[in-house]
């Protein structure tokens, strides 16, 4: 028995697709015969299976266990909920690996498995490992059992364990995700005053698309806000895995200010400790880690690399420009929306007592959105290259991290490829909109000398 998969279903950090077209039940079993085979030949013997509230979750979730326990896996079903409650019932269960189903921010017909082998990242050649395992039919075989856990209320616990926080008057918006039921759980036992907008667990999205780092997504967020005149607003994508926040007057506080903010009081308890974050992070973020004793690691974009870098560097807290948070300070070090935001109000209550005056102090730069364009999947690394070397043959000051970041008097400006889509991803920063404008023409003049250009906009 054998398995092919759609190829642009095998991405580097987790396996995603279409349900339907790229993406479908045979795959969740061959995933499951796959995975297991690999727990099996690491010395383990059972899994740990999450899924969220797609419409799609359940049937993958009965294939899945279905080619886990075909090749001699016990299977421990963790329920409905958020991608880091499964990574929590990995980290504390007694199990050897972890599958979460979630189509994560992607839109309703999306879905995929995110995976986890003894308390590390599963990624990159391993996931190409399950297509060739497939498509050779090599999977080990047995008879594993299935049994349920509900570690809902052991997770709540947790989130709360050591939570010394004021009481402030929030608005949530779980935007139908999959992290509902905890969050309801979660804030009936924060001090304070809470407002859930839309904690109905429904894989449908009927409100909003649940994405918190498209602006356009937060609007409902800003509205309650404004209206009942809260403290600030804290919103999670459809697994809760990525966090997004506003303040008290409705503005965004991005990915990279929010790590500056819980930054603080992680290095008042750990000085010098190394805080990481990704190469689409503002300049402002480092400087500022810097400013506070900090060491500050510039890395790669994707959860699984930071998690990697985060072990090798034995670092308290990092973060991704995606709203993705990982703690080791008090925590486990993977990424999540909802300790992210007991860690927040925390640091707000440490750091002043308002969000809105944090926002205030925060350097006034002006950026661009993360800009995603179309290119060919075969020319993507290429282009990237081909403007390393012009712009390092020219005397640029560049940092090769992850593509292209350049430094001028203006800013930054970064090109990168996509390691999960078949795109190139543009940012850039400034002191001022001229000087954005300039970066701006020299990433056009770089695609163009690449015969390229910016072009239309595409989603994640």
């Amino acid at each position: 028995m054998t398995h092919r998969f759609d190829p642009t279903s095998l991405r580097e950090y987790d396996i995603r697709g279409i349900v339907g077209k790229t993406l479908g039940p045979a795959d969740a079993h061959a995933i499951g015969r796959g995975f297991a085979t690999h727990v099996r030949r690491a010395g383990g013997t059972r899994v740990a299976v999450g899924w969220d509230g797609r419409v799609s979750s359940e049937s993958l979730r009965d294939e899945l266990v279905r080619g886990l326990t075909e090749s001699g896996v016990d299977v421990v079903r963790t329920g409905l909920g958020p991608t880091p409650m499964l990574y929590f019932a990995e980290a504390t269960l007694e199990v050897d690996g972890g599958i979460q189903i979630t189509g994560s921010h992607n839109p309703a017909d999306y879905n995929g498995f995110k995976m986890v082998l003894q308390h590390k990242p599963f990624f990159a050649d391993q996931i190409q490992s399950i297509g060739r395992m497939a498509a050779e039919g090599e999977w080990d075989e047995g008879a594993g059992t299935v049994t349920d856990a509900d570690v809902e209320d052991l997770y709540v616990d947790r989130l709360l364990q050591d939570f010394a926080g004021p009481a402030f008057r929030i608005g949530w918006d779980n935007g139908n995700g999959a992290g509902g039921r905890i969050l309801e759980k979660l804030v009936k036992r924060l001090p304070g005053e809470h407002h859930v907008l839309y904690a109905e667990i429904d894989g449908r999205f009927p409100h909003h698309h649940p994405d918190p780092t498209e602006e356009k997504n937060l609007a409902d967020l800003k509205a309650l806000v404004a209206e009942k005149g809260l403290d600030f607003g804290i919103a999670f994508d459809g697994d809760a895995d990525r966090i997004g926040a506003i303040d008290g007057e409705g503005r965004v506080v991005w990915g990279d200010q929010i790590l500056s903010i819980l930054a603080e009081p992680v290095l008042e308890e750990m000085p010098g400790g190394t805080i990481i974050a990704d190469v689409k992070a503002s300049q402002a973020l480092f400087d500022r880690i810097a400013e506070l004793g900090g060491t500050p690691c510039m890395w790669k974009t994707g959860h699984s690399l930071i998690k990697v870098k985060m072990a090798e560097t034995d670092s308290p807290l990092a973060g991704e420009m995606s709203g993705h948070i990982f703690f080791k300070h008090r925590w486990y070090g993977f990424d999540d929306a909802l300790y992210a935001a007991v860690r927040l109000i925390e640091a707000i209550g440490r750091l002043g007592g308002s969000l809105t005056a944090l926002k205030d102090r925060m350097p006034a730069l002006v950026n661009t959105p993360e800009m995603r364009f179309q290119v060919d999947e075969s020319r993507k690394f290429e282009v990237v290259e081909e403007v390393l070397d012009r712009l390092e043959a020219a005397g640029a000051n560049v940092n090769r991290t992850d593509g292209a970041r350049v430094d001028t008097p203006d800013g930054w400006w970064l090109l990168r490829a996509s390691n999960t889509q078949d795109v190139l991803v543009a940012r850039a920063e400034a002191k001022d909109q001229a000087g954005l404008d300039r970066l701006l023409a020299q990433i056009d003049e770089q695609l163009a000398l690449s015969g390229l250009e910016r072009g239309e906009q595409v989603a994640h």
